[in-house]
């Protein structure tokens, strides 16, 4: 799916966030621990005028019953979760399933996974949708709405841009 599908609102703060993620990176580079990195970007988004919570609690329900409690890294601006890592490795499919778990508790649709250990950040940058939540009310949805596409960005020369991974959900 691409950005332009979703709202320019939402579009426009995911892009701020990846600005001050691509700061932070150029500044410190890959190497850190976790925390180091998340304090950096709270500083840069802070300073940024971008609002955000961290550790927030979101319950999770089954069937109109609270089962647990999930806590994201950072909810930006009350719209979106960014999830953030500081290891080797691509990112995977649990990754991806984390963050669509956060999405659907806390009823959002977009997600970022930000793997700060990667030479070049923009291979660490990868794009979650919450599909049930973009599907609502949307006439045309696909058949087979259970496939996918988790997109690092939509454009080339944009952070992760073109790169593509397809799972079912």
């Amino acid at each position: 799916m691409p950005l332009s599908d979703l709202d320019p609102a939402l579009t426009d703060i995911s892009r701020r966030v990846i600005g001050c993620a691509i700061d932070v990176h150029r500044t410190l580079g890959p190497g850190y621990d976790e925390s180091v990195y998340a304090e950096a970007l709270k500083g840069e988004l802070s300073a940024g005028g971008i609002s955000f919570t961290q550790g927030k609690a979101v319950p999770v329900m089954f069937k109109d019953k609270q089962v647990g409690t999930i806590a994201t890294d950072l909810l930006v601006e009350n719209r979106f979760v960014v999830e953030l890592l500081a290891r080797p490795g691509d990112i995977g499919s649990f990754e991806r399933s984390v963050v669509r778990a956060q999405l659907k508790a806390a009823d959002l649709e977009l997600g970022l996974i930000i793997n700060f250990a990667e030479r070049r950040l923009k291979d660490g940058l990868v794009r979650v949708l919450n599909i049930d939540k973009l599907n609502i009310g949307k006439d045309d949805a696909a058949e087979d709405g259970d496939e996918y596409e988790d997109e690092p960005g939509d454009q080339p020369g944009e952070p992760g841009g073109g790169r593509t991974h397809d799972f079912g959900g």
